[in-house]
């Protein structure tokens, strides 16, 4: 297509999308009692069918893959049945979505996991920060607990059966959860991941695990409805890697030897730079991976409307503007100003409805 914008239609291995502003994944915390999908979740997602693609938000696959309070799964029969729901009303505002598939690893705590177990991780090297409980109360995280070599498949393949399980429940396609300091990336880094067998030492090495739950969604879904999610940008002072655009681009590489519909990257934002994090914009990896290559993180309309001139990428997703503009594709078709949102109101809390800043928003329309 000749000069293409942020309103031009794009394919992404065979999913034929109206734009390229794609809604990020975006944690909520508003699921029901056992981290089911409900209706208020499925008016959410409908209201904002005019994205090119909506990512869902991070969906656990497993109970030992949570790590904050009220995220959906997609585990259980009744989640399933939640998250048709949000596909069927999707579906019928003439949108398209697709599941990201979650494991928090270390990023959680005994709170979450069965028994009060330990989290689990590559190493035991517990995250900095604290960890939001179920009761809303904050505690640091705790040193997680190392996964066998073994016990690597058993994650494998609860991707496969949540890959599965998104199929059963009308979405579109998947993505695989790579980024954000989460399981698989807590084997990528070489700060976090410290272990002697198949699964550490070299960059080949710390890679196997991501690479073989990407195998493992494409196994389900074929490569033509899979995407990744990467962030070699974007990090604090402990979680690092000594060689990042090596590690990431050979990922990239691998991931492409794969034929996935797409592969979004997140930068880095103004606070992880100031931590010291390197900034490796997503058209590093043009030449490394030859599906639809997407751009996260801070992008303003005429932004990515300049990158995609040039080609640096194929599409954008944007997230905090489409918690605050439902209709945010119709808003950069009219030059619209935009409506700002209210942090305090991303998550539920005390004094702060389900509904409140989640599906209260108003279209240009109303």
């Amino acid at each position: 297509m000749s000069n293409p914008n942020i309103l031009s239609p794009i394919r992404a291995g065979s999913l034929q999308l109206a734009n390229r502003a794609w809604m990020a994944p975006l944690t909520r915390c508003r699921a029901n009692a056992g981290f089911v999908p409900h209706e208020l979740n499925a008016t959410y997602y409908a209201q904002r069918a005019g994205a090119g693609l909506i990512i869902s938000e991070a969906t656990q696959i497993s109970q030992e893959g949570q790590g904050y309070p009220n995220t959906p799964g997609i585990y259980s029969p009744e989640q399933v049945e939640g998250w048709k729901l949000v596909t069927d009303a999707v579906h019928r505002a003439g949108g398209k979505i697709i599941c990201q598939l979650w494991h928090v690893g270390r990023v959680s705590h005994n709170a979450y996991q069965a028994g009060g177990a330990p989290p689990v991780a590559p190493s035991a090297i517990a995250a900095k920060g604290m960890c939001r409980l179920p009761d809303g109360s904050r505690e640091p995280y705790p040193v997680p607990r190392a996964l066998e070599t073994d016990e690597i498949e058993r994650i494998v393949r609860e991707y496969e059966t949540a890959a599965a399980n998104a199929k059963k429940a009308g979405f579109d396609g998947v993505q695989l959860h790579a980024a954000n300091t989460y399981l698989l990336e807590q084997f990528l880094r070489d700060s976090s991941n410290t272990r002697t067998d198949q699964y550490g030492g070299s960059i080949q090495n710390r890679a196997a695990f991501l690479l073989e739950a990407a195998e493992a969604l494409v196994a389900v879904w074929g490569p033509d409805r899979v995407g990744v999610r990467l962030s070699p940008s974007g990090w604090s002072a402990e979680f690092t890697d000594s060689t990042p655009l090596e590690t990431y681009l050979y990922v990239a590489e691998e991931l492409d030897k794969l034929e996935l519909a797409f592969l979004e990257i997140r930068e880095a934002d103004a606070d992880s730079i100031a931590a010291g994090s390197p900034n490796i914009p997503v058209a590093k990896f043009r030449a490394a991976f030859s599906g639809a290559l997407i751009a996260n993180t801070g992008y303003s309309r005429e932004r990515a409307d300049q990158g995609i001139a040039k080609d640096d990428f194929d599409a954008v997703t944007f997230g905090k503007p489409f918690i605050s503009n439902p209709d945010l594709v119709e808003r950069f078709r009219l030059e619209a100003p935009l409506t700002p949102w209210d942090a305090k109101t991303f998550y539920p809390g005390p004094g702060v409805e389900f509904s409140r800043g989640y599906t209260d928003y108003p279209a240009l329309a109303s």
